[in-house]
């Protein structure tokens, strides 16, 4: 069996001009430690180990101190790129695909949807729309439509650009344009918090600055059953440029029982637009699924990865949801409702909803006695 956990891969979307490669630059520059592997504009692949780079990526070139990599890549190439970039040697933390300007998204994640590399796995469609130009890219590009309706996540990107009504109004048609629940995340200059789409090493390991996980574990440890919420912006981002721009709110939920698949999936379907990400291992307990459930979720996607739970680790389930303008009680509230008394009465039948998500299964482990 495989014991890697899959990288995920983040295909970052827009039309030319909406502002990508601003996107990726920011990611980049605030990843704390994590290692990034990138595939830009359909042209080369490389691992990310130097703030250096950040700034640096072209169009069709990545230059580096040790020479340039300018590789097409097409569907018989990425699987191999993505072999490459997965590769051990490299500990990359996660892969961001910066697609070209004129391609077609969901060409993407079908590719990335059938690569059979264990070691990846497809991690959400990140659109980037340019506020400014939002009425001509539409028109010039009329496939815009198609692509924001199988986002995951939508940045509206310039919005310094645009008045509030101008704004209002292009918030109105992205509803009519996207999936129902799609979030939307509006930034200046591409200034997306990196959190909201993969984890940033810890600062202790890397000696890089803090990120939202480290902000969160100043408020200390909490007991198994326990849930919380907190808020943090200006006042938790002093000095880290690129973060002030928007308030998150960080809804943490653990319990030491397992808990329901069919309402937990309830639960998930009726998530608010405003929940951007959710992250953390959820026990079901099911009789023939007492894994340790890993869940991805970014905007409208979401991903279960089972798993064995580690020696002598606490069978929790442990989530942390990230959003603006959500609920933190009343999700709390939900989550509880989630918990199930009697897993071992339940039939397979109840684990369907969770297994549709589930992208592929490795051999069971012999079943743990204790």
């Amino acid at each position: 069996m495989n014991s890697r956990q899959p990288i995920p891969v983040v295909v970052l979307a827009g039309f030319l001009g909406s502002g990508k490669t601003t996107v990726l630059n920011h990611l980049l520059a605030h990843r704390g430690g994590t290692r990034i592997g990138v595939v830009v504009n359909d042209f080369g692949s490389i691992e990310v180990d130097a703030m250096s780079v950040a700034g640096q990526l072209g169009d069709s070139m990545v230059s580096l101190g040790g020479g340039c990599l300018c590789c097409a890549v097409d569907g018989s190439e990425l699987d191999a790129y993505l072999e490459k970039l997965a590769a051990p040697a490299h500990r990359i933390d996660v892969i961001v695909i910066e697609a070209s300007g004129l391609a077609e998204p969901q060409e993407m994640i079908r590719m990335l949807m059938a690569c059979e590399n264990p070691d990846v796995h497809y991690g959400g469609l990140v659109q980037v729309v340019d506020a400014a130009e939002f009425d001509a890219t539409r028109a010039k590009h009329p496939e815009t439509d198609r692509h924001l309706a199988v986002a995951d996540l939508v940045v509206l990107n310039k919005t310094d650009r645009v008045d509030a009504a101008e704004r209002a109004r292009i918030e109105a048609v992205l509803d009519t344009l996207c999936a129902p629940g799609t979030p939307r995340v509006g930034v200046e200059h591409g200034r997306i918090d990196p959190e909201l789409l993969f984890d940033r090493r810890p600062w202790t390991q890397t000696r890089g600055q803090l990120s939202f996980e480290d902000l969160l574990a100043e408020a200390g440890a909490r007991e198994p059953g326990a849930g919380h919420t907190r808020h943090t912006g200006d006042e938790g981002h002093e000095g880290h440029e690129g973060h002030a721009h928007a308030l998150y709110e960080s809804v943490e939920f653990v319990s030491d029982g397992a808990l329901s698949p069919r309402r937990f999936m309830d639960f998930l379907d009726r998530r608010p637009a405003g929940l951007y990400r959710i992250k953390g291992f959820v026990r079901f307990d099911v009789p023939g699924h007492g894994e340790r459930y890993e869940i991805h979720a970014v905007g409208r996607f979401l991903r279960f990865t089972p798993g064995p739970w580690g020696r002598g680790e606490p069978r929790l389930s442990q989530l942390v949801l990230i959003g603006s303008g959500i609920d933190g009680p009343g999700l709390l509230r939900e989550l509880e409702a989630c918990r199930e008394e009697a897993p071992h009465e339940l039939g397979p039948e109840s684990m369907w909803g969770v297994l549709r998500y589930v992208a592929r299964r490795e051999p069971a482990e012999a079943p743990d006695e204790n």
